[in-house]
């Protein structure tokens, strides 16, 4: 059983990593995260605050987009180009196909987070004051490194990427030591993304296994809206609003409350006593993989009763 569901997941994370659409989204979050410097030197002495700020919110937003992305075009492709038909034919449950499906689609994102969580970690150590040789030696080396796996590994390159985007992050992590308040700030700050993409992720394939991928895009796009929103729509004044006011609440207790995942900037600082930062991450991923699993379970049901005639 596991094999098979690791075999499903490689697969779909190979062909995720090959699409240009997920490398054009991985160009772009580097070029914003290029562009929290020139945003940071208008500001007036916050400089290292701008870029941790902006390099959150790109991991966040660009995290989002990829698992939205991937869960409304994958299964629908393989559905598509008839290619699920010899899948499922071989001894594999269907079960095993949403669940591998899930899970190389995370390994994506994984990849994407830790690649662009390391140019923020870079950047942040040259506002922060690390000297730029350190960080162009770091940045180099662990280029060549890249190089070199790729030309060796030649018919599994694609999988290099997995270790290498984990060591690279952990590098850059490592030269951010000047920025040690906001370097926390970021690493919270993906730990809290991949926890909210694998929410995402698993709405996108409840939609996916019985809806097209625009209907699956569509829908999933306006629930992570209401997501973050579930605070605000919980709260609303009932005298301005009116019984709008309860509907707001309804929709805020059935959808996630994906506004955990983007808390206050003190809590991820750790500057709340009451509230530690890594207790509440802690906290928040656990929620995330509970209500994940709960889709996935969901998920599979429908898939295995769909009629693919």
């Amino acid at each position: 059983m596991g094999g098979r569901i690791l075999t499903i997941a490689l697969n779909t994370y190979r062909e995720a990593a090959r699409a240009r659409l997920i490398l054009a989204m991985l160009v772009l979050a580097i070029a914003w995260n290029a562009y929290s410097v020139v945003v940071a030197a208008m500001s007036l002495h916050n400089e290292v605050r701008v870029v941790a700020d902006l390099g959150a919110a790109s991991m966040s937003l660009f995290g989002v987009i990829v698992a939205i992305v991937l869960g409304s075009t994958s299964l629908h492709r393989e559905l598509q180009l008839k290619t699920v038909f010899p899948i499922l034919s071989r001894p594999i449950r269907r079960w095993e196909y949403v669940v591998g499906k899930y899970l190389g689609m995370l390994l994506t994102v994984l990849v994407f987070v830790g690649i662009d969580a390391g140019s923020v970690f870079a950047t942040l150590g040259l506002e922060a004051g690390q000297l730029s040789w350190r960080v162009g030696a770091a940045v180099l080396l662990m280029g060549a490194m890249l190089v070199a796996l790729l030309v060796r590994a030649r018919h599994a390159r694609v999988f290099v990427l997995v270790p290498w985007a984990l060591a690279f992050a952990l590098a850059m992590w490592l030269e951010a030591g000047p920025a040690a308040e906001d370097r926390q700030l970021v690493t919270a700050g993906a730990v809290l993304t991949l926890s909210e993409v694998a929410i995402v992720a698993g709405v996108a394939m409840l939609f996916a296994s019985f809806s097209s991928p625009g209907l699956t895009a569509t829908f999933t796009t306006l629930l992570f809206v209401i997501g973050r929103s579930a605070d605000t729509l919980a709260h609303l004044p009932r005298k301005l609003f009116g019984p709008m006011a309860d509907w707001g609440k309804i929709l805020a207790r059935i959808v996630p409350n994906l506004h955990v995942y983007v808390p206050a900037r003190p809590l991820l600082l750790g500057q709340l006593p009451d509230e530690p930062t890594w207790t509440y991450v802690s906290v928040a991923a656990l929620h995330a993989a509970l209500y994940a699993t709960g889709l996935l379970a969901a998920s599979a049901l429908i898939f295995r009763k769909r009629d693919f005639a």
